[in-house]
C-alpha cells in the first residue's frame, strides 16, 4: 500500500556539504564545483528515473541550467556557515506508474514550490533491487533555492518566509492531498495521511472506528538514514563511560569532569530500535487479537442463548397478557441476534486484519534482521570497498 513521507532539511555548508555535489549525485551526472576546483562524476549511478530543473516563467533563462544554477549559489553564500538550498525528500506511491509519478511530482512542485519564485531541481528516484532495495521504495529528491528567482536570477537576499513551521504543515498537506486525488484519479482505493498515527487513531475513536483505531495501534518506524547506514557498517557503534563537559572542582577535591556511563543510557542503533519496535507491535496487535477473538466467543454464547430463546415455544395460553409478553420477548430476541451478528462480523474483520498487520511487522522485522547483517558481515578496505568476513 502507498506510505507517506515529505521530509525537509537545509543544505548546510558548516556540515560540509557542498550542493553542487548533492545535485549531481541526485541527478546522476557529472558537475564541476567551482569553488572546491573538483569534477563530481556521478554517471555510474543507478536507479535515476528523471531529473530536471524546473522554474518560474519569468525566471533567467541560466538557472535552468544545472552546473550554472549551483555553482551561482556556490558563489552567493559567503558565509562558513551558510544553508545553501533546501532538499524537500518525498516517497512515491508504488501503486503508480513512472509517467504517472513524474505528472504528480510536477504538478506537487510547481504548485508548492516554483508558484512561490522557488528554482527546483528534481530527481525521481526508483528502488535498485540487485542492490537490495525495498521494490516499492520509489521516491524524489527536490533540492529548492533559498532565493526568489526573477529575470535577473537569485535575489540577493533570501526569503525567510519559506522557513516557516506553518509552510512545512502546509507543504506536508498538501502533498497528501495529490497523492490522494491521483491515486483516486487512476482508480486505486490506497490512500496516505500525512498525520502521526496517534492523531489518525485519536479521530478514529472520536468517529467510533474502533477497527481502523485498533490497526493504528503501533509504534512508528525510526528513519535510518544513510550517514546511521554508513556508521554502522565502517565501525559499529559501541557505548562507553566517558568524561566530558569542563573539569568541576567538588569542595576540596581535585577537578574532574562529568562521568557518563553510556552503556546504561544505550538503546541500541536505529536499526536495532525500529526491530525492537516492530517486534513489539506485533506482540501488542497479537494481544488485541486475542482479545478480540475471547469477545467473539462470548458473543457467540449470547446468539445461542436468544436464538433458543426466539424459537422456544413455551407452554400455550389462551391469555393475552402472556401471549403479549411472548411476543415482546422475540421481537427483544431477534433484536440482540441482529446486533450480535453485526458485532461478530465487525470482530471477525477486526480479528484477521490486527493478524494481517501482525504479520506484516514480523515480515519487516525479519527484512531489518536481514539487512543488519548484511551490513556487519562486510568490513572496508582500504580502497573503500567492502570485502565479506571469514
Amino acid at each position: 500500500m502507498a506510505s507517506y513521507h515529505l521530509s525537509a532539511q537545509p543544505v548546510k555548508r558548516s556540515e560540509g556539504r557542498s550542493v553542487v555535489a548533492m545535485a549531481a549525485y541526485r541527478a546522476g551526472v557529472l558537475l564541476k564545483d567551482e569553488r572546491r576546483g573538483v569534477e563530481v562524476d556521478y554517471q555510474r549511478r543507478r536507479g535515476v528515473v528523471h531529473a530536471e530543473i524546473m522554474a518560474p516563467d519569468d525566471a533567467a533563462e541560466w538557472l535552468l541550467d544545472r552546473e550554472v544554477l549551483w555553482n551561482a549559489v556556490e558563489r552567493m553564500e559567503k558565509r562558513r556557515d551558510a544553508q545553501l538550498a533546501r532538499e524537500i525528500n518525498m516517497a512515491l506511491p508504488c501503486e503508480l506508474s513512472d509517467a504517472e509519478r513524474l505528472e504528480l511530482v510536477r504538478s506537487f512542485v510547481r504548485s508548492q514550490f516554483v508558484s512561490e519564485g522557488m528554482v527546483a531541481d528534481i530527481a525521481i528516484h526508483a528502488p535498485v533491487t540487485e542492490k537490495g532495495d525495498d521494490p516499492r521504495n520509489h521516491h524524489a529528491h527536490v533540492l529548492l533555492t533559498m532565493r526568489q528567482a526573477g529575470g535577473g536570477g537569485l535575489r540577493r537576499v533570501k526569503t525567510r518566509a519559506w522557513n516557516s513551521d506553518a509552510m512545512l504543515i502546509a507543504w506536508r498537506k498538501a502533498w497528501a492531498e495529490q497523492q490522494n486525488e491521483m491515486l483516486g484519479r487512476r482508480g486505486y482505493k490506497a490512500r496516505v495521511d500525512h498525520r502521526s498515527l496517534a492523531v489518525q487513531r485519536t479521530e478514529a475513536l472520536r468517529l467510533g472506528n474502533r477497527r481502523i483505531a485498533a490497526e493504528l495501534l503501533r509504534e512508528p518506524e525510526i528513519h535510518v538514514g544513510p550517514k546511521a547506514r554508513k556508521a554502522t557498517v565502517l565501525r559499529p557503534p559501541e557505548s562507553k563511560v566517558r568524561k566530558v563537559g569542563p573539569r568541576r572542582r567538588a569542595g576540596k577535591g581535585t577537578a574532574d569532569r562529568r562521568e557518563v556511563r553510556y552503556p546504561e543510557l544505550d538503546r541500541g542503533s536505529r536499526a536495532q530500535q525500529t526491530m525492537a519496535r516492530l517486534a513489539g507491535n506485533a506482540r501488542s496487535y497479537q494481544a488485541v487479537a486475542a482479545k478480540a477473538e475471547r469477545q467473539s466467543a462470548r458473543l457467540r454464547q449470547r446468539q445461542v442463548y436468544y436464538a433458543n430463546l426466539e424459537r422456544d415455544d413455551g407452554e400455550s395460553s389462551d391469555r393475552q397478557s402472556e401471549r403479549e409478553d411472548r411476543l415482546e420477548q422475540e421481537a427483544h430476541a431477534r433484536r440482540r441476534l441482529a446486533e450480535i451478528a453485526y458485532w461478530l462480523n465487525e470482530l471477525d474483520l477486526l480479528f484477521f486484519a490486527l493478524l494481517g498487520i501482525r504479520e506484516s511487522q514480523l515480515v519487516r522485522h525479519s527484512e531489518w534482521s536481514n539487512r543488519t547483517s548484511r551490513n556487519h558481515s562486510r568490513i572496508p578496505l582500504a580502497n573503500g570497498r567492502n570485502r565479506p568476513r571469514h
